[in-house]
């Protein structure tokens, strides 16, 4: 089990790698071994989310999820098979703990008397500034 909060954690076989060859720099190793990692989780058909989480994670991932709802995650920062597997699972497990924040709702506040005053005092003030920079008519 993979602990994403107190409350959340997903099982390890609910993720699928897959080794691919790496983009970038390697020398020679770069075309022989297969250093990137793409990490695929179902959001979508995971029984461990719940819908809210999920509907967040959809929002957050953005073009890493797919229409049927697979989250994929490619790392190839690093030129070993073993750090790429882990950075992978960690951007997973970050983005996930993202997703499980619950965003506090927007109480719609009122502006303050004082607020107001100072607002229309600065118009004021500036309205007075611009009227003598004119020109006056008599030139």
């Amino acid at each position: 089990m993979i602990r994403i909060t107190d409350s959340l954690s997903i099982d390890e076989a609910e993720i699928e790698e897959s080794f691919v060859r790496s983009s970038g720099p390697g020398g020679q190793n770069v075309n022989k071994v297969a250093t990137a990692v793409q990490l695929r989780f179902d959001a979508g058909g995971s029984p461990s989310l719940p819908e809210a989480v999920r509907a967040r994670l959809r929002r957050l991932a953005g073009q890493r999820m797919t229409k049927d709802g697979v989250l994929v995650i490619t790392a190839q920062r690093f030129r070993s098979q073993e750090r790429n597997r882990e950075d992978a699972l960690e951007r997973l497990v970050a983005l996930l703990r993202r997703a499980a924040v619950t965003p506090r709702t927007r109480r719609p506040t009122r502006p303050t008397l004082a607020s107001k005053r100072r607002r229309l005092e600065s118009k004021r003030k500036r309205s007075t500034v611009k009227r003598l920079r004119q020109r006056s008519g008599d030139e």
